[in-house]
């Protein structure tokens, strides 16, 4: 705008003293017939513009007066202040003092003496500078209007912002001014303002600035009525200030507030690197992308410092203010250039780069923007632990102003939060893998085929990890069937897991009973526990944290666990349980009734010294065994939700998978809070044809008499092939038991998955392999019987012990037999 001329800017009466009083002279008719220089100083009209015009039109308020009543109405208005209508469009208060002139009486005129309203008051000076101030100097954009909305005046400021002089807009409304600017809106403020006379605060302006016309601003308007000392409306003001910078900080402001709900609001990589977009654009960028080096992807672990010369950068996120969608994928094998990463992530600092650099064109590659028309560029890695995870990359084009450094500072502000979820993603998603892995280890193998039993089982896993199930074969056909649960939550949990149920194994190939097994199990919790305690971290091993995880991993996760532990022997129908801590199995009978089994209460392994008790119960054929943990019953106590797992059970007549399946999704809650494991056993027997039983005297002579036994019932159960093999295994057996034990003597056969030969004598003395000297007559008996077999252990009774032997039965003689083979 152009600016109002040098004159108008000054004082509205400069030259104007007491001994030069404006006057001027009107008739009857209201017409000017008089006019001093003084007068055209003062309002800035020459003579010639102001003789013979009706002097309303000097008034603001002319629309309120009478031409014709202009005597009456002088009269009125002797010594009261009257604003008039100056050249330049301004108006002045004057005090009007009328005195008839000449032939005044007889209907000839007014003398008409016209004096500055604030002369003689003692604000007169300070008011006059105010004023002076706000059309000259002020920084304040000031605009004057008038009821109409017609442009009258504005300042040097307001012409700076808008671009036009005086001149060219006075009695012209902004809308007629600036066609190009929204002022629909401002116009629609004054016209409130105008008929409420009250004033608006904050009306925002938008526009590229004569001064500035690359880059947009935000302006902050004021508007307020203007009324004389009479209560008349004269007009509307509209104060405007550039509040740019402010605006510009409340968006980056904005942009923080979001990212801080957005970003990192789940433990998911590719979902934190897409808030990091859905937060930058477009409050801080046109378009963004985000790549991530591959560790962070599949959760390993990363070097500090710089990255590498050929360290590749996936690319995880990308969006465009273009795009339709929230965010958008890019392609899964599109890779950063390794040079450019290297040069990316060489100081680990964010900054700005030249969108025509070498590194900037191949930044761009990684962005969905159109190149020729980006300005602006910065590359953000994403560091975290002076480890770098990533590179975020952001561009504006277009008529969008360029980043600023505050632009770089916010940029750095998200790259630093997102690193840092992307750390604890990372982390998490390391733990997750580990926590797989070991719930995986955990996994029961499935019995071999031609077993006692047909089991299935179920895992829901929801994070904890100490929840597990098994099915361990033991000698004689039977099977052990083991439930177990590790209190707390992550890897530290399955491994205590794992390293239970390897405990568990290992002590059931000693045949021990379920009492005794699991007497022993908690021994170890408890040695394990106090041999760890002692060997704990030092103060010299690393800071607080660590020292307390190594803390809690030293001592073991084992104490608290809980463990039920069941053996069913398919030729005595028999099953024996012992429990510590672990809620007890449902049976389900042949006849679909089911019975809550409580086995002897016992508490979790190293909680207090007391013994195990067993329980033995006879189950009929076809009855389901279900071991579960109590991670099972979520939605309700446990005893009410054994009940309900007892009704769901009742009448069940399907397979074991379909019974995991039916109970897992009735009881468990989608999602999971809690892991749970379950177990589902069909107990089946082995019939005489498959079990063969001899009594034999004690008498070294019928060592021979039992090598024709086995011969002659391998002959009738087609299995010659493993005659010789038998025959000498059995021989050994029981030569050991007349010469070292004592009666009775009992030898038995038995085919299910395997061939297993036993030998039962009274003693209790354990068998000793030991390898025989070469001059040595005997003392090879169990080698040979180690070597011929796959594997033989001794089991004890209450009334002596068994020695048994296994053998694997050829694939083919399995496949015959198979549909019959349990009875």
């Amino acid at each position: 705008m152009g600016a109002p001329h040098a004159a108008n800017r000054s004082g509205p009466h400069d030259g104007i003293s007491a001994e030069q009083p404006a006057d001027m002279v009107i008739d009857q008719q209201g017409i000017v017939v008089g006019w001093s220089p003084a007068a055209e100083g003062l309002l800035g009209y020459p003579a010639a513009a102001v003789l013979g015009r009706p002097v309303v039109d000097l008034l603001t308020g002319a629309d309120a007066i009478d031409a014709e009543a202009i005597g009456p109405s002088l009269a009125a208005m002797d010594d009261i202040a009257v604003p008039l209508r100056r050249r330049d469009g301004a108006f002045l208060p004057c005090i009007m003092a009328v005195r008839p002139e000449g032939e005044a009486a007889a209907g000839m005129g007014w003398a008409v003496t016209l004096a500055p309203a604030e002369k003689g008051s003692p604000t007169a000076a300070l008011d006059q500078a105010l004023l002076e101030t706000l059309f000259t100097v002020s920084p304040v954009g000031l605009f004057l209007l008038d009821p109409q909305l017609r442009l009258i005046r504005f300042n040097p400021a307001g012409e700076g912002m808008q671009g036009s002089s005086v001149e060219e807009t006075v009695g012209r409304r902004p809308s007629e001014v600036w066609p190009g600017f929204a002022t629909e809106s401002v116009e629609r403020a004054m016209e409130k303002v105008l008929a409420t006379r009250q004033p608006v605060i904050g009306v925002e302006k938008r526009l590229c600035p004569p001064g500035d016309p690359e880059r947009e601003h935000v302006y902050s308007a004021s508007l307020f009525p203007l009324e004389d000392a009479q209560g008349r409306l004269l007009g509307v003001a509209d104060a405007t200030v550039d509040v740019t910078d402010r605006h510009l900080a409340q968006e980056r402001l904005k942009v923080l507030a979001q990212a801080g709900t957005r970003i990192g609001s789940t433990l998911d990589v590719l979902d934190t690197v897409r808030g990091l977009a859905d937060v930058s654009v477009p409050g801080l960028a046109d378009s963004m992308a985000v790549e991530v080096v591959e560790p962070v992807l599949a959760g390993g672990d990363l070097e500090p410092g710089p990255v590498e010369r050929d360290t590749v950068l996936r690319r995880a996120a990308c969006r465009s203010r273009d795009d339709a969608e929230p965010w958008t994928a890019c392609d899964e094998d599109g890779a950063l250039p390794p040079v450019a990463a290297a040069e990316a992530l060489a100081d680990l600092g964010p900054r700005m780069v030249d969108p025509l650099s070498s590194v900037g064109q191949r930044a761009l590659r990684s962005l969905r923007a159109p190149r020729d028309k980006v300005h602006s560029l910065m590359l953000v890695p994403l560091v975290a632990q002076d480890r770098a995870l990533g590179l975020a990359t952001f561009c504006r084009w277009g008529e969008r102003r360029a980043f600023e450094r505050d632009d770089l500072t916010l940029a750095g502000e998200l790259a630093l939060r997102t690193a840092a979820c992307l750390d604890n993603a990372r982390r998490y998603l390391r733990e997750r893998h580990s926590l797989t892995a070991l719930r995986h280890a955990l996994r029961p193998g499935g019995l071999p085929p031609d077993h006692a039993l047909e089991v299935a089982h179920e895992y829901v896993h929801a994070g904890s990890g100490g929840d597990w199930v098994d099915a361990v074969p033991l000698s004689g056909a039977r099977v052990a069937l083991v439930a177990g649960r590790v209190p707390g939550h992550g890897v530290q949990t399955a491994a205590a897991a794992g390293r239970l149920r390897a405990a568990v194994h290992t002590l059931s190939d000693l045949d021990l009973e379920p009492d005794e097994l699991l007497a022993r199990l908690d021994d170890l919790v408890r040695r394990l526990n106090g041999t760890n305690g002692h060997n704990g971290p030092t103060k010299e091993d690393g800071p607080p944290w660590l020292m307390e995880e190594a803390r809690k991993s030293a001592e073991g996760d084992e104490a608290g666990a809980t463990c039920l532990y069941l053996i069913y022997d398919p030729m005595a129908r028999r099953c024996s349980l012992s429990s510590a801590g672990h809620p007890g199995p449902v049976i389900v009978r042949p006849d679909g009734t089911t019975v809550i089994l409580e086995p002897p209460a016992g508490a979790a392994l190293s909680c207090t010294g007391e013994p195990f008790e067993k329980v033995d119960i006879d189950l009929p054929e076809d009855s389901m065994l279900v071991l579960y943990t109590p991670g099972l019953f979520q939605e309700q106590p446990d005893d009410r939700g054994r009940e309900r797992l007892a009704g769901l059970l009742a009448g069940f007549s399907g397979s074991v998978r379909q019974a995991c399946s039916m109970v897992t999704e009735a009881l468990i809650p989608n999602p999971p809070r809690e892991d749970a494991a379950i177990k589902v056993a069909r107990t089946h027997t082995l019939g005489p044809e498959r079990v063969v039983t001899w009594d034999l005297p004690s008498d070294p002579s019928v060592v021979s008499k039992a090598r024709s036994l086995v011969t002659r019932q391998l002959t009738d159960w087609d299995m010659d092939d493993a005659t010789f093999t038998t025959e000498l295994i059995a021989s050994e057996l029981v030569t050991n038991a007349i010469r070292y034990a004592k009666p009775p003597v009992r030898l038995r056969l038995v085919r299910g998955h395997v061939l297993t030969c036993e030998v039962s004598d009274g003693s209790s003395t354990s068998p000793r392999l030991r390898h025989a000297r070469t001059t040595d007559e005997g003392g090879r008996g169990l080698l040979l019987v180690a070597r011929c077999s796959e594997r033989w252990g001794t089991r004890y009774t209450d009334d002596g012990k068994t020695v048994w032997v296994e053998q694997s039965i050829p694939e083919r003689l399995g496949r015959a037999d198979q549909p019959g083979c349990l009875r």
